[in-house]
């Protein structure tokens, strides 16, 4: 009888389920002291000096955008091997991003290839740390030292990174800005929501740049809901035409018990790439991802497994017969130009042949924290037979 092994549930004890309801006893659910003391203890576990909490990883890469006056008439650089948000949020601006192909056999953005992509008007990268895999941040940096630029905004979708370390620190300052996601299917969860997380408040001039971001979050109201609750303190002003994207106390309270329990969480996805990478390390098909070096570690948050010389029909029905079996696994990502979308703008996958290789042939195993190690041994050579039975 077959397994029914999901590909990537939210991993929610009974101190998350108290959490919320301790919140929903306080009469106090929006944006109030939970939210609050999740950025503060968010920020410390990323080495950052700020965080702002949002309602996603795509509102806050937008946020930055607007803070920063980035629109139409700018351009903005970024990969086509990454989820839409991080190429969306430029054209909800008005703004084509220049599409940067990635490196040969790599999910990562050419970093090289940046240099002559970037134009008089670019004003921001997005670069992706794919699958929890970051960047190489410094050469990112170098880059724009070598072309005369650092005044163009550096932000990482870092969506898929949190826990991920870059030359012994985690991830979340080592650009201008790092944007982190808490969707249901990410390492930590906070339902939906995500977080900005960075160094310098007075990033290019700003002189408060956490202001900034939490006014633009708030429809650029003056005083948040928590502030014109204080008795006599309900008048307030409207700044600026922000957005409504703040995170809530139900969200945060999440997070907050989902960061106590996420060393814990994390070392279990890694006990899983393991087992994963120790049993396909010995068939010559097998691509294994990235875990780490002595410059970077992933944070385990994907196993995107390439298969040598497999073609994508090929994959598509393994992936169709391990359904079959009870397996569900899936594929990241479909690069952007081959999306209705990003084709009536005038993207071609045929600009990008780096990116549809590693499409082509890629399968996304299920990884996450609640998964038995038994349950990935069944995964895995469950997947080698139907692999060896295809090719």
């Amino acid at each position: 009888m077959n397994k029914k092994i999901p590909f990537s549930p939210p991993d929610i004890t009974q101190d998350e389920i108290d959490a919320l309801s301790e919140v929903l006893k306080s009469g106090w659910i929006t944006s109030g002291p939970k939210t609050a003391e999740f950025e503060k203890k968010l920020a410390d576990y990323c080495s950052a000096n700020y965080s702002a909490a949002v309602s996603s990883a795509t509102c806050g890469m937008e946020l930055l955008l607007k803070v920063f006056d980035i629109k139409d008439g700018d351009d903005v650089i970024t990969t086509p091997y990454t989820y839409t948000s991080t190429a969306a949020v430029s054209i909800q601006r008005s703004i084509k991003p220049i599409m940067v192909d990635v490196k040969k056999n790599n999910f990562s953005i050419d970093i090289d290839k940046i240099y002559d992509a970037i134009t008089p008007n670019t004003k921001a990268i997005f670069s992706v740390d794919f699958a929890g895999v970051p960047v190489d941040y410094d050469a990112l940096r170098q880059v724009l030292k070598l072309k005369n630029r650092e005044d163009i905004l550096l932000v990482s979708d870092s969506a898929h990174a949190l826990g991920a370390s870059y030359k012994g620190k985690r991830v979340g300052s080592q650009l201008d800005a790092h944007v982190f996601s808490f969707h249901a299917v990410k390492n930590l969860t906070t339902a939906e929501g995500g977080a900005i997380t960075f160094n310098n408040n007075n990033l290019f001039g700003k002189e408060n740049l956490l202001k900034d971001l939490k006014l633009n979050s708030l429809n650029g109201q003056s005083k948040d809901a928590l502030s014109k609750m204080k008795a006599g303190a309900w008048k307030y002003d409207i700044v600026t035409a922000g957005y409504k994207c703040n995170m809530a106390d139900i969200n945060a309270a999440l997070g907050l018990v989902q960061l106590r329990r996420y060393n814990n969480m994390l070392q279990r996805r890694k006990k899983i790439f393991e087992i994963y990478s120790s049993i396909l390390s010995q068939k010559e098909w097998a691509i294994l991802p990235f875990k780490e070096n002595q410059n970077m570690e992933t944070s385990y948050h994907l196993y995107p497994l390439r298969i040598k010389e497999l073609k994508e029909e090929q994959r598509d029905e393994i992936i169709k017969t391990l359904a079959e079996k009870g397996i569900a696994v899936n594929v990241h990502f479909i690069p952007l130009p081959m999306f209705t979308l990003y084709k009536s703008l005038g993207y071609s996958i045929k600009d990008y042949p780096n990116a549809y290789e590693q499409y082509a042939n890629e399968i996304t195993l299920p990884l996450y924290s609640t998964l038995l190690p038994e349950d990935a041994e069944y995964v895995v050579k469950e997947l080698i037979k139907v692999v060896e039975k295809v090719k």
